[in-house]
C-alpha cells in the first residue's frame, strides 16, 4: 500500500475513476489523489485524458484502452495488475463502463480475482435525472439509440408500455431524427426532457410533451448542439389500455386468421381480455 497525505493507493488494484462531464471543478479530491498516485492510467483517449491531467499537474503515465482494443489488451493489463501494478481506468467523461469502455477489463478482473475499487463521481445519466422532474424511483438507462430509423422505432416500440422513466444518450446530428421516430411510436403527448451540455456554459434542461419539444428544438439551431441526454416519462396505463404487444400480435395474426380467432389467440398469449382485443380489431383493422 502506497500512502500519501490524503490517499492510500493499493498495489495490484484497478480503480474505476469518474471524470468531469464538462465542468472540471466536478472532479473529486479522491479521484485526483488516485490519478496522481497509481502507476498507470488506462484511458479511452490518451490525448483527451492528458489535457485533464495537465490541468491538475498530474504526470502519471497513460495507456490507451478503448472499444477497439479492450478485449485484446485486457490480458496485458491483468498481468500487470497481478504483478503489483496499480491502475486507474478512466473514460473521456463521466463514469467508465456507462456507455463507455471498461466492461471487458472489469469482468476479466473479477474473474481473475483482481481487486476492483470504484470511486463515485460524475455521470450524465444521474445528473440529468436529478433535474428532469420525472419520476426517479424507477428508471431504465438504455444507452445510445440505434443509428438507423428502423432500429430506433423497434426500440421505442419495445419500451412503449414500460412504466419506468427511460433514459437515452443521443448525438446532436441524430437528435431530430430520433425524436421524430419517437413521435411516430409514442405519440405527441408523452412527456420528454432534453438535457444538453450538462455542467457546461450552455447547459440546457427543457421538458415538454414530445410534439412541443420537437417544435421548440426547431426554433433555434443552437438547441441541437452538444451531447444529449433524453429522458422519457414512463407509460401511464389507463384502466382500459391494451398492451401494444397484444395489439401488434392481433395485427400479425389477422393476416392469416379471422379476427375473432386472432383476438382469442392474442388474448391467451398476452393475458388480456379477448373481447377487448376483438373490439379494438373491429375499430382499427381493415
Amino acid at each position: 500500500m502506497r500512502e500519501t497525505n490524503s490517499c492510500m493507493v493499493d498495489v495490484a488494484t484497478l480503480y474505476i475513476v469518474p471524470t468531469p462531464i464538462g465542468n472540471l471543478a466536478d472532479i473529486t479530491h479522491r479521484a485526483l489523489d488516485v490519478l496522481a498516485n497509481v502507476d498507470l492510467i488506462a484511458a479511452e483517449d490518451t490525448r483527451h485524458t492528458s489535457r485533464l491531467l495537465s490541468h491538475f499537474s498530474i504526470s502519471t503515465r497513460t495507456f490507451a484502452l478503448h472499444d477497439h482494443n479492450e478485449q485484446q489488451k485486457a490480458d496485458y493489463l491483468i498481468e500487470k495488475l497481478q504483478a503489483g501494478t496499480s491502475i486507474a481506468l478512466v473514460s473521456d467523461a463521466g463514469t467508465p463502463l456507462i456507455s463507455d469502455p471498461g466492461y471487458h477489463l472489469v469482468n476479466r478482473c473479477r474473474q481473475a480475482g483482481v481487486k476492483v475499487v470504484p470511486l463515485p463521481g460524475p455521470c450524465a445519466v444521474i445528473t440529468a435525472l436529478s433535474a428532469a422532474g420525472l419520476p426517479s424511483d424507477r428508471f431504465s438507462f438504455e444507452g445510445f439509440l440505434p443509428p438507423k430509423s428502423k432500429g430506433r422505432r423497434d426500440t421505442f416500440q419495445s419500451l412503449a408500455d414500460d412504466g419506468r422513466t427511460l433514459i437515452f444518450y443521443e448525438s446532436p446530428h441524430r437528435i431530430t431524427d430520433s425524436l421524430a421516430d419517437m413521435l411516430a411510436v409514442l405519440g405527441p403527448e408523452r412527456q420528454v426532457v432534453l438535457a444538453r451540455e450538462l455542467t457546461k456554459t450552455y447547459e440546457t434542461i427543457h421538458g415538454a410533451p414530445l410534439g412541443e419539444l420537437i417544435d421548440w428544438l426547431s426554433e433555434d439551431s443552437n438547441r441541437v448542439r452538444g451531447e444529449m441526454v433524453v429522458l422519457v416519462a414512463g407509460h401511464r396505463k389507463a384502466k382500459d389500455d391494451l398492451p401494444s404487444e397484444a395489439l401488434r400480435t392481433v395485427g400479425l395474426l389477422v393476416k392469416e386468421l379471422p379476427l375473432k380467432k386472432a383476438a382469442a389467440l392474442a388474448a391467451e398469449i398476452h393475458g388480456v381480455k379477448k373481447n377487448a382485443l376483438y373490439k379494438w380489431g373491429l375499430e382499427n383493422l381493415d
